[in-house]
């Protein structure tokens, strides 16, 4: 886990905390402060998991474009290889006829 989803962690763990000593402290009677008390709940482990979600759907689209950069670039890796591979072949061919000639030296 990042830094910044734990911070996200942090931040989510202490606005339900707070909520739920707002809620003990004030002064309602005790059958309204439980139902509050479960709405909140409900409703921040509903923002959990949407959190999560999106946290894991952004990590899965980040892998996935690494992963295609990462396939584009082994790709060009080789092409240029290849291309290298290819211009010392055909320079390497030059100069071996260039020695077969005969030599004229005055």
């Amino acid at each position: 886990m990042n830094s910044g989803s734990k911070v996200l962690m942090g931040i989510l763990a202490g606005a339900a905390a707070g909520a739920v000593l707002g809620l003990l402290f004030a002064p309602e009677p005790g059958v309204e402060m439980r139902r509050k008390i479960g709405e909140g709940s409900k409703d921040l482990g509903t923002n959990l998991k949407e959190k999560f979600s999106e946290l894991v759907d952004g990590i899965a689209d980040k892998y996935e474009s690494a992963r295609e950069g990462a396939s584009d670039l082994l790709h060009k890796g080789k092409d240029k290889v290849s291309s290298v591979a290819d211009d010392f072949n055909e320079g390497t061919g030059q100069m071996s006829s260039d020695a077969n000639r005969p030599s004229y030296q005055s």
